[in-house]
C-alpha cells in the first residue's frame, strides 16, 4: 500500500523543503500507515512565523469590510466542501462520519460569529469627557499568533480560535496534532480559495520541538491551546514564562450526576451518546455517572442494554456507531485500565475488549466498557482515561453527588438530570464547574457564548470564542483627545483632573 506525504503550509503554499524527521498517520479502522508527515525543526518554525509577521503589517491594515469578505468566503467553501473535510476526519481520527460532520458543523459556528466582527471588535466613544475633551476606545490586534490543537478535533478545536485571530487582523500559525494532520491543511487551502493574503494562516507539522519554538518565538505574541493537564501546564507556564498571552484547556473528568426523579430512559440514553460517542475521545465527554441511589441499578442494567445493540466498526460505515481509537499505543493505554480497575474492585458491567466488532481485525479497537461500584482512589475514577470506559459511582443523596464533583481536582464539563426545576437552580448556581448541562449531557457552549473549564481544566484568564476571544486576539486602547485651543494653554503641573 502506497502512502501519501503530507507537510507545512507556509506564505500559502506546500513547503518545499527537505524534512530531517517525519511521523506515521495511521489509519485507525485498519491499522495501517497512509501517509507519512514531516515535523518542523525550529527552523521550519522560524520560516512559518516570518511569514505570518511579514503578512501581518498588511493583514493588520486591512478594511474590516474586506476582512469579513474573507471570512464569508471561508464561510462558503467549508460549508459546501463539509463532507470531504469529515472525510479526511474519518481516515485519521477513526470517529464516524456523522460525528466528524458534527465537528465540522461545530467550528462553523465560530466562522459564522468571526463574520460579525464589525459589531464584535469596535470600541466606545465619549464626547466632552471633560471640556473640549473627548476620550474614545479601540481593540487593536496583537500580531502573529500559535494555535495548538489536539487530535480529538483535528478540525472543530483550531477553529474555536483562527476564525477570531484572522478577523479582528492577527495571522497564525496552527500546529495540529501529528496523528490527524490532513485537517489543518485541508483548511489552508480553502483559506488560499476564499482570497486570504499569503502567510496569514500558516500550518507547521510535529512534536514538542515544534511546540517549544512557538513557546518561545519573541515574534509569537499569544498561544491558544487544548490537550490533557500536564502539556496545558507546560504551555501555560512556558508560554507566559517568554512573555505571551496564553490560553491553555487542559484535561476532564466530567460526571453526570442523575436524580432519583429523572426520566432513567432519557439519562441512560445521554449516558451512552456522551460516554461513547467519538470512543470516548473527547474532552466533554461524561466519563462518571453518578447515580443517586435507589436508582443506580436500574441506571446500569438500561445502560447494558444499550451498549449491547451498539455497532462498533469503520468510521466511514454507514452503520457504525463507534469507531475505533485514534492510535494502537492510545487504545493499549486505555485497554490496560480494565485491568487495573478490576484489581482496585470495581465491577466490570461490560467488558469493552468481547464486544464485536464489524472491521479489520489490526484497526485499533475497544468496545463500550462500563465499570459499576467505582470509588475516588480508584484509577479508572482518578486518571482522564480519554477512551470508551464509563465508570458509574453510587451515592445516597444529591448533597454527596455535588460534594463528589466539586471535590474533583478537574471542572470543565459537567450534567444533571432531574425533573426538578429547583434542584436543577440549586445545582447550576453550586457546582464548581465551567460547563454545565441542565438534563443535557454534553454541554458545549454556542459560538456566542465561550468555552472552558474551572480548576486544573484551564490555566489563563480567558475561554475559548465568544466574547473572551475576541478579547484575547485584541488589546484595547484609550485615546484622549483635545484639539487646539488657546485657552488650554499655559504651564499646570498638577495631575489632570475632569473639568
Amino acid at each position: 500500500m502506497t502512502t501519501s506525504h503530507l507537510t507545512h503550509w507556509i506564505a500559502g503554499r506546500p513547503w518545499t523543503g527537505t524534512a530531517e524527521r517525519h511521523g506515521d498517520v495511521y489509519d485507525p479502522a485498519t491499522g495501517r500507515v497512509t501517509a507519512q508527515v514531516d515535523f518542523a525543526g525550529p527552523e521550519v518554525v522560524d520560516e512559518a512565523v516570518a511569514a505570518a509577521l511579514d503578512a501581518f503589517r498588511e493583514w493588520r491594515h486591512t478594511s474590516v469590510a474586506k476582512r469579513t469578505g474573507v471570512l464569508f468566503a471561508f464561510r462558503e467553501l467549508l460549508h459546501a466542501g463539509r463532507d470531504e473535510l469529515a472525510a479526511l476526519i474519518v481516515s485519521e481520527h477513526g470517529k464516524v462520519h456523522s460525528d466528524a460532520l458534527g465537528e465540522v458543523a461545530r467550528g462553523l459556528e465560530v466562522v459564522e460569529y468571526a463574520c460579525g466582527i464589525p459589531q464584535l471588535a469596535k470600541g466606545s466613544y465619549t464626547e466632552q469627557a471633560s471640556t473640549g475633551v473627548d476620550v474614545y476606545s479601540l481593540r487593536q490586534p496583537l500580531g502573529p499568533v500559535a494555535v495548538i490543537s489536539p487530535f480529538n478535533f483535528p478540525a472543530m478545536v483550531p477553529m474555536w480560535f483562527f476564525p477570531l485571530a484572522i478577523a479582528t487582523g492577527n495571522t497564525v500559525v496552527v500546529k495540529p496534532s501529528e496523528k490527524d494532520p490532513s485537517a489543518a491543511n485541508h483548511l489552508a487551502g480553502l483559506w488560499r480559495e476564499a482570497g486570504l493574503p499569503d502567510g496569514v494562516f500558516n500550518v507547521v507539522h510535529g512534536d514538542k520541538a515544534a511546540v517549544d519554538r512557538l513557546l518561545e518565538h519573541p515574534d509569537i505574541k499569544a498561544v491558544s491551546f487544548v490537550g490533557s493537564t500536564p502539556v496545558a501546564r507546560y504551555v501555560y507556564e512556558h508560554g507566559t514564562r517568554h512573555g505571551k498571552r496564553v490560553q491553555a484547556l487542559g484535561g476532564a473528568k466530567n460526571h453526570m450526576l442523575v436524580l432519583p426523579d429523572a426520566d432513567l430512559d432519557l439519562a441512560a440514553d445521554a449516558a451512552v451518546n456522551a460516554g461513547y460517542g467519538a470512543a470516548g475521545e473527547r474532552c466533554m465527554a461524561v466519563s462518571v455517572l453518578v447515580a443517586v441511589d435507589p436508582v443506580g441499578d436500574d441506571l446500569v442494567e438500561r445502560i447494558k442494554q444499550r451498549i449491547a445493540t451498539l455497532t462498533v466498526g469503520p468510521g466511514s460505515a454507514p452503520g457504525s456507531a463507534m469507531g475505533p481509537l485514534v492510535t494502537g499505543p492510545h487504545r493499549d493505554k486505555v485497554t490496560s485500565y480494565l485491568d487495573s480497575g478490576t484489581a482496585d474492585g470495581a465491577v466490570l458491567a461490560a467488558d469493552g475488549r468481547k464486544h464485536a466488532v464489524d472491521g479489520d481485525p489490526g484497526g485499533f479497537w475497544l468496545g463500550p466498557t462500563l465499570f459499576d461500584h467505582v470509588r475516588p482512589g480508584m484509577s479508572v475514577y482518578d486518571d482522564e482515561i480519554f477512551g470508551p470506559v464509563l465508570s458509574v459511582v453510587r451515592v445516597p443523596s444529591y448533597d454527596a453527588g455535588l460534594a463528589l464533583i466539586n471535590a474533583n481536582p478537574y471542572g470543565n464539563g459537567t450534567a444533571l438530570f432531574t425533573n426538578d426545576g429547583g434542584a436543577a437552580r440549586r445545582f447550576q448556581h453550586e457546582v464548581e464547574v465551567g460547563m454545565v448541562g441542565i438534563n443535557v449531557p454534553i454541554p458545549v457552549p454556542v459560538a456566542y457564548y465561550s468555552f472552558g473549564g474551572w480548576k486544573s481544566s484551564l490555566f489563563g484568564d480567558a475561554h475559548a470564542y465568544g466574547e473572551d476571544g475576541v478579547r484575547f486576539f485584541t488589546r484595547g486602547k484609550a485615546i484622549t483627545q483635545r484639539w487646539p485651543d488657546p485657552s488650554h494653554g499655559g504651564l499646570n503641573l498638577g495631575f489632570p483632573t475632569n473639568s
